[in-house]
């Protein structure tokens, strides 16, 4: 994919649940070249913090030039809570997009997407632009079921888990993964994004199955284009670029085959 590094204008920027904000910016370059699972640089106005923000697309239109991008914030005085505070009409620089996204073609079905947290936004992206319909597997720590509408009108069935068990399933996604086998709708291919444990969770269960798992993963990042070998992640087998089994999230994820990774 081409990367673009481009000033882009906040469209709109609004907490749609305690800590987590949805952000739409103007950046048609970006837009163009974006899919389902990529993420983007952002740069913050601010001279003491050179590093960018990795952001995770949730969306992107093509036509109007725009990307969506739902974030938490991870803390006081952090980038992503000075991002927060950004208004309308505030400018950023971005590059992107970044990295491999998931497959849309080529899947053996059914599909499921499975995402936990702020694994939610790619996963829901996917549903959107692949033109691949699936269930979901969603899971959250309580009831603030944050993009829910949105993926209950995206996929053709949504299975919902609660840490607290405040809403849907009490437990976790694998979980709500066994109910639907219960009901005789054991997915074919899952492509999941979420916390290190529950990807864990999940190669164990998709490995038992014989289900083909692609994994979205989060490391620190610097660079973002697989220079500064600051995001790698373990592998089973040697990596070609750095001689050693280590793969870069950034430049060679961050969407992996569950086999390619070590979780």
């Amino acid at each position: 994919m081409a990367q673009y590094e481009k000033t882009a204008e906040i469209l709109s920027l609004s907490e749609i649940c305690p800590g987590i904000f949805d952000l739409v910016l103007k950046a048609p370059a970006l837009a163009g070249t974006a899919a389902p699972g990529q993420f983007v640089n952002v740069y913050l106005n601010d001279s003491s913090r050179l590093l960018p923000r990795p952001l995770s697309l949730c969306g992107f239109d093509a036509a109007a030039g725009t990307l969506r991008i739902v974030f938490r914030v991870t803390g006081k005085g952090t980038g992503t809570e000075l991002l927060s505070a950004m208004q309308p009409g505030e400018k950023l620089k971005v590059l992107g997009p970044l990295g491999n996204g998931f497959p849309t073609e080529g899947l053996q079905g059914p599909v499921c997407v499975v995402g936990g947290g702020i694994g939610l936004p790619p996963v829901l992206g996917w549903l959107q632009h692949s033109g691949v319909k699936g269930t979901a597997v969603l899971g959250y720590r309580d009831s603030r079921t944050f993009l829910l509408p949105e993926f209950q009108q995206a996929a053709d069935e949504v299975c919902v888990v609660t840490d607290d068990g405040s809403t849907g399933i009490h437990g976790t996604v694998i979980d709500g993964l066994l109910a639907l086998e219960q009901e005789g709708k054991r997915p074919g291919t899952i492509l999941a994004c979420g916390p290190k444990p529950m990807l864990k969770a999940l190669k164990e269960y998709a490995e038992k199955r014989g289900i083909v798992l692609w994994v979205s993963m989060e490391e620190r990042m610097a660079c973002g284009v697989g220079v500064c070998l600051g995001c790698v992640t373990p592998t089973p087998e040697t990596d070609a670029h750095s001689n050693v089994n280590n793969k870069r999230v950034c430049k060679d994820g961050p969407v992996f085959r569950a086999e390619e990774v070590i979780l």
